[in-house]
């Protein structure tokens, strides 16, 4: 396994595909997965179609990541196809899991004491709770749908529903665990305020400084603020330890403000007007 387990996502629904929505999802999961110290490799986009889903997850399987996440699909509407399609693609079956089903049923215990209002357990409500063969439910602290976790071989593939709070619960409780135990490295970030330079001087001084500090990856941003452009340069990286990770880091950005200063530009404290 890599320093960095690797981590393949994948987006489920048609509103996605529309441009209904934005895929904030796939944002958050991307910014926490790194922070964790691991790497996402791929993030795709399909529709809620049964075999669309088995294809793209048979596809990320060859792929051999230590980690697939999909997000959407899992709710007790008729699209919601999320795992019928994993199952088809790992060529497993749908099994009513006994796990799922009381968590669903304790929710819906739950919502029946708060509000005085009896909810029938009906066959969409029931569906909710057949996972696939071999999968284990995972708890959803804020809503019904349980996600899912499947040991596969040299990896692990993840369910989690589409609503943005109930994909965050379960994420933060159930899986950034697996993923910190998985990675062998800390990640630390820095965002530099560059002035006085074009992005396209910039470049080039880029390309040096990650030359010489090859585990420091450089992206610049142009920005506004007030009418004024500037650049901010966004260094990462990860290491051991989060001593090594500080001091590459400091040495690239170090190695920027001599180089853009070299060019008249100028590196400034975040948040200077």
């Amino acid at each position: 396994m890599a320093i960095n387990p690797h981590v393949e996502l994948i987006s489920i629904g048609e509103e996605l595909l529309i441009g209904k929505i934005a895929n904030t999802n796939a944002q958050f999961l991307a910014r926490r997965i790194v922070s964790l110290g691991g790497r996402v490799r791929r993030i795709t986009v399909v529709g809620d179609d049964v075999d669309v889903i088995a294809e793209t997850i048979r596809e990320s399987l060859n792929r051999k990541p230590d980690l697939i996440i999909t997000t959407g699909g899992l709710g007790p509407t008729f699209d919601d196809k999320t795992l019928e399609g994993i199952a088809k693609g790992l060529g497993r079956s749908l099994v009513l899991d006994v796990k799922a089903l009381n968590m669903i049923k304790e929710h819906y215990a739950h919502l029946s004491r708060e509000r005085g209002q009896k909810y029938e357990f009906t066959p969409a409500r029931l569906k909710m709770a057949k996972i696939p063969e071999g999968s284990s439910a995972l708890h959803n602290p804020v809503g019904t749908a349980p996600g899912v976790l499947i040991k596969l071989d040299g990896g692990f593939l993840v369910a989690l529903p589409g609503v943005p709070s109930e994909m965050e619960a379960i994420f933060e409780e159930s899986i950034a665990p697996i993923i910190r135990n998985l990675s062998k490295s800390v990640f630390h970030e820095k965002s530099l305020r560059v002035e006085g330079i074009f992005e396209s001087d910039l470049a080039p001084l880029i390309d040096v400084a990650m030359r010489e500090n090859a585990t420091v990856y450089v992206k610049s941003h142009p920005k506004m603020e007030e009418g004024r452009g500037y650049i901010e340069l966004h260094l990462t990286t990860s290491s051991e330890t989060l001593e090594k990770a500080k001091e590459s880091i400091e040495r690239t950005a170090e190695r920027l403000r001599e180089l853009i200063e070299q060019k008249g530009g100028s590196i400034v404290p975040q948040g200077t007007p």
